[in-house]
């Protein structure tokens, strides 16, 4: 996986290290890592995996190339990352009960990552909870107007925290709440996938070959879908699965056949289907 860092990020760590707050930047730029991480294990289970991470302020910009997933899964993926979050939040919490002398670094990191889920389930795009109402609108209003209504909740969401910003002003600015303006603003009016998710490939490479690779046999049902297919193999390894009907074995699939299931893309079809399609049944 690829990880860049945007301009705007920088800009956000060189703030903090001028007002004395390295160690907080630091803090939040993990609790970033680890929300796009969640994002990232979620949509590898259904079939995808993150090509490039892009740090911003307040996290990444979640986009990439996951059409085709049903409105439940890519729910499923924006929630992702809060949920994991709010776990760790949790964790740091915990620690603190056990471990009252270490209060000054759990605060912290329990109040990254609680701000952190917090702020990504605003219901406005970037943001996961844009994204969430993007895939809820999508049932009844199609992907496209549901995609320009949560955009112009994005750029809604900007204007305030600027007016926000302006108010504060008046009495002691606060440039974190600018920051989460741009940050927001950026990635509503952004047309670039900042991060980018692909299809998972089971294919064999001359570098893994080099290196060398067991052979890992199992066995699944026919009427287990791509996805959970997926959820099975192991990309360390050269894949071999024996295909069950009933108690008997209809088909074993070698590490082509599992490839070529994988970039069909059709994750909810069942292998029944595919076996059935190539006359391999």
């Amino acid at each position: 996986m690829k990880i860049t860092v945007h301009p705007l990020f920088l800009a956000f760590g060189l703030f903090y290290a001028a007002t004395g707050r390295i160690f907080e930047f630091a803090v939040y730029t993990v609790t970033a890592v680890i929300h796009e991480t969640g994002h990232s294990v979620v949509a590898a289970n259904l079939g995808y995996k993150l090509d490039k991470m892009v740090l911003m302020p307040f996290g990444a910009v979640v986009k990439g190339n996951i059409d085709g997933l049903k409105v439940r899964d890519e729910i499923k993926i924006a929630l992702a990352g809060p949920a994991v979050n709010v776990a760790v939040g949790l964790l740091f919490t915990a620690a603190w009960w056990v471990f009252p002398e270490c209060y000054a670094f759990t605060d912290t990191a329990a109040f990254a990552n609680y701000s952190m889920a917090a702020i990504n389930l605003i219901p406005a795009y970037p943001l996961d909870g844009g994204r969430v109402l993007s895939a809820a609108l999508a049932l009844k209003t199609g992907k496209e107007r549901a995609y320009k209504i949560c955009r112009f909740s994005g750029v809604v969401l900007s204007v305030a925290l600027i007016a926000a910003f302006v108010v504060t002003l008046f009495h002691r600015a606060n440039y974190s709440v600018l920051f989460f303006a741009t940050f927001a603003l950026f990635g509503t009016l952004s047309r670039e996938k900042d991060n980018v998710y692909v299809k998972i490939g089971a294919g064999l490479t001359e570098t893994k070959l080099m290196r060398g690779m067991p052979v890992l046999r199992q066995a699944v049902s026919a009427n287990v879908t791509v996805k959970k297919l997926i959820s099975v193999i192991d990309g360390a390894a050269v894949n071999e699965i024996d295909v069950y009907d009933g108690d008997e074995i209809i088909a074993t699939l070698s590490q082509k056949d599992v490839t070529a299931i994988i970039e069909r893309g059709e994750i909810y079809s069942r292998i029944k289907e595919y076996l059935q399609r190539t006359k391999k049944f």
